[in-house]
């Protein structure tokens, strides 16, 4: 019997500007490793107090939008009582209660159930840390 469980841990440079990173194909080869022809569900996690996982559409100008709009949002002034790190890092450090650090999706047949034009998506609005790790986990 396979295992009910694999895990792997992807290491994710998104450099010196805000960022919205696709990890849809890392989560399709973790998974035709893990989990070949298999059902069950695929969680995504960031353990990262600034940055979280997002499914949207990529390419097509979404992923600058959420940008945009997280700027709008959550702008980078002087604002923020959480105050280390560049200026309004604070902002940062608020983007998990908007942009959650993880997400949970149905694995059928061994293949990321994603509508037509969904991605899954590192978010990533902090300058000062460019180095993440995003946690994929298997269970089926």
């Amino acid at each position: 019997m396979p295992d009910t469980f694999a895990t792997h841990v992807l290491s994710v440079t998104t450099g010196r500007t805000e960022t919205v990173t696709d990890l849809t194909e890392d989560c399709a080869q973790f998974l035709a490793r893990s989990a070949p022809g298999r059902d069950g569900l695929l969680n995504i996690f960031v353990p990262h107090a600034t940055a979280g996982i997002a499914i949207l559409e990529t390419g097509a100008g979404s992923d600058d939008d959420l940008l945009t709009a997280l700027q709008d949002l959550l702008p980078a002034d002087e604002r923020w009582r959480h105050r280390h790190g560049t200026p309004g890092h604070g902002r940062d450090h608020v983007l998990p209660a908007l942009v959650p650090p993880h997400a949970t999706l149905p694995v059928i047949g061994g293949r990321l159930e994603l509508g037509t034009w969904q991605s899954v998506c590192l978010v990533d609005t902090n300058i000062s840390n460019h180095n993440r790790q995003v946690r994929l986990s298997f269970f089926g």
